[in-house]
């Protein structure tokens, strides 16, 4: 049956994303800007959020619809309470061949180790500038970009495959392009670029604010010559390159300037168990409430099913030709990158 299901989805279903919580130690302007999300912002409660068993069960159902890849997100994932615990079982699920979980990395010194022993190999660490100023005002919590390449190096030695995420923003971090890059190809660490991106509704975005592969990619190459690297598999959303003479490679994320919503194969769960089809959608369809009144996994599957087949999110292309909505649209912080 769900072999079956599997060969009619028309378009395939690789890459689930859950958010785990939607709490941060970070109030950065990208995400969640301190004038909202401030000291007395109501987060979600604790039996408003799935649990770990809920989320093992999705896992489950979902990987019996093709998906192979979990990330871990939040929020701050590492916020969240015995993180390691979900990590184990999620590691049991078969069909799952790759679990990686996004951070800022604030709390690597401490929960590497136990991450690792859960059997977690790959990490994404977010970090937007080397420069502690830059960095302290884009965090918002006066964060020091020494905490988190702590973070990266406490990971390193413990054996994890590392990748570094930069959003970069026009006159706010883009300074940091060349310094970031040298820094971490001698560490021999990915780094990708992130073009900023219209997530959410309180981030302040305009078009003006944005930098974009090819401003990036023409900046780099006035330092570095670099060559291009063939997709790993469908649907990857970075544009791989590698610097000559290394095999340490950069990235871009294009979501602005080149979409590659027709090749999406990516879901996403909130906190509090919407699933989302698109990172810019402005509804959730809600499968807690199904998981919690439901026993019968197919039936749970078959929902799933259905939302997926009968998707038609397509919004980095509409903003492309500039015909996108004004549908109020999810945030990052609640849903995860």
């Amino acid at each position: 049956m769900c072999r079956m299901i599997i060969d009619k989805l028309r378009r395939p279903l690789h890459d689930l994303r859950i958010s785990v919580t939607d709490k941060c130690n970070f109030r950065c302007q990208y995400c969640m800007p301190a004038e909202i999300f401030g000291p007395d912002f109501k987060f979600l409660n604790k039996d408003e959020i799935l649990s770990f068993e809920e989320i093992e069960r999705l896992a489950r159902i979902f990987s019996k619809l093709g998906v192979k890849k979990l990330r871990i997100t939040g929020g701050e994932p590492l916020m969240r309470k015995n993180i390691a615990l979900l990590i184990s079982k999620l590691n049991e699920i078969e069909g799952i061949t790759d679990i990686g979980l996004t951070t800022n990395g604030v709390l690597l010194v401490k929960q590497s180790k136990e991450l690792y022993e859960a059997g977690l190999r790959r990490l994404n660490i977010s970090l937007d500038a080397l420069d502690n100023e830059i960095f302290q005002k884009m965090n918002g919590r006066g964060v020091k970009s020494d905490v988190v390449l702590r973070g990266i190096e406490t990971a390193l030695n413990t054996g994890f495959s590392v990748k570094v995420n930069m959003v970069v923003q026009k006159g706010v971090n883009d300074s940091q392009i060349i310094p970031m890059a040298k820094h971490f190809r001698d560490m021999g660490i990915t780094l990708r670029f992130i073009e900023y991106m219209d997530v959410g509704n309180t981030n302040g975005w305009n078009w003006n604010q944005v930098v974009t592969k090819k401003e990036i990619y023409d900046l780099l190459s006035e330092h570095f010559t670099l060559k291009p690297v063939d997709s790993n598999y469908y649907g990857e959303v970075a544009k791989r390159y590698k610097y000559k003479d290394s095999e340490t490679e950069v990235g871009f994320i294009t979501s602005v300037s080149e979409s590659f919503c027709s090749t999406c194969t990516r879901a996403r769960i909130s906190a509090d168990g919407k699933f989302y089809t698109c990172l810019f959608a402005a509804k959730g369809h809600d499968l807690k409430s199904l998981l919690r009144n439901i026993d019968d996994d197919e039936q749970i599957l078959n929902e799933i099913s259905g939302i997926w087949q009968n998707r038609n999110d397509r919004y980095s292309d509409e903003r492309v030709i500039g015909s996108v909505s004004s549908s109020k649209k999810i945030e990052m912080s609640y849903i995860g990158g």
